[in-house]
């Protein structure tokens, strides 16, 4: 076995798979790094010999950091990882017993947990939080924060327009039964071929956006000219731009903008009859529609969402 594969196998045997135990690894490989090996255990414990010195979120995001990654951990992976000391422990004891095999290198080790910790945030779904007494609005508005966030940390990854897309998709799809047929696409997909828009309803084009631009007010012109009503589903900010552009080119009253959070909200809450059980009901229809159109039409397994 390869020191990787070592580290591979001990991560798996040793149960290294959330953020508390990656951070644990990854910081005290950049120790090990800087100090130099063996490590004595002992040593790496606070005062009280409840917790790992200086193993805290900060210290992982400015090594991530140093690699040009951009995910942040949070405080639970430090303070609050009360198995920190036991992990610290059985980590050192691989590291001291490693040290010696040729082609170790502490760099490569360090570069191990930061793969691992990239993969655990890619492939992680977002989550549907859903405090007591939250609005509907705001549940959906706190899942495209999450969405936003992860753009940032994906290197200019579409994922808030994917998010957007298919929860659009499953919403009309529920919202209008077997009165009429939708069909989707890839968020990458573009919308040629006799497409109006991300999605054809009646007479309508619907365009689902987190950043209206030129060409899709030029495209709302194009719907305009075909007879089409053009529809478009952005967020708050979207709207003021799209609105402004279409101001600018005279079409301002003749399309239909919707921000998607009001969007959403408004059809779970007729849909659940604005009883709130039933607007929970009408939400996971949502969520799970949408899941099953990640599975199909994405490759990214990380955009579904999690009921939490």
């Amino acid at each position: 076995m390869t020191v990787l594969d070592k580290l591979a196998a001990f991560a798996a045997a040793n149960k290294f798979t959330t953020r508390g135990a990656m951070n644990v690894g990854l910081v005290i490989s950049r120790r090990a790094r800087d100090v130099g090996l063996p490590l004595d255990p002992e040593q790496q414990l606070s005062d009280s010999g409840s917790q790992v010195r200086g193993l805290n979120g900060a210290a992982g995001n400015v090594i991530l950091a140093g690699h040009g990654i951009s995910y942040r951990f949070g405080t639970e992976s430090g303070r609050t990882n009360r198995g920190a000391p036991k992990q610290m422990r059985a980590y050192v004891t691989l590291l001291n017993e490693l040290a010696g095999e040729p082609g170790f290198s502490t760099t490569d080790c360090e570069r191990f947990w930061v793969d691992r910790i990239v993969g655990y945030f890619e492939n992680k779904p977002f989550r549907l939080r859903r405090e007591a007494g939250a609005a509907v609005q705001a549940i959906v508005a706190d899942l495209l924060d999450q969405a936003r966030e992860r753009q940032k940390a994906s290197a200019g990854a579409m994922v808030v327009g994917a998010v957007m897309q298919h929860l659009v998709g499953a919403k009309l799809e529920l919202a209008l039964a077997d009165r009429a047929t939708i069909t989707h696409h890839g968020a990458n997909t573009s919308d040629q071929g006799g497409r109006g828009g991300d999605f054809d309803v009646g007479d309508a084009a619907i365009h689902v956006t987190a950043s209206p631009g030129e060409l899709l007010i030029e495209k709302c012109r194009a719907n305009i000219d075909a007879g089409i009503r053009p529809v478009i589903i952005t967020t708050a900010r979207g709207a003021a731009v799209a609105a402004g552009l279409a101001e600018q080119r005279g079409l301002l009253g003749r399309i239909d903008l919707q921000v998607i959070e009001q969007f959403l909200a408004l059809n779970v809450l007729e849909l659940g009859a604005f009883d709130a059980a039933g607007a929970m009901g009408s939400l996971r229809a949502i969520v799970e529609r949408y899941n099953a159109l990640i599975d199909q039409y994405e490759t990214n397994p990380s955009l579904r969402i999690e009921w939490a």
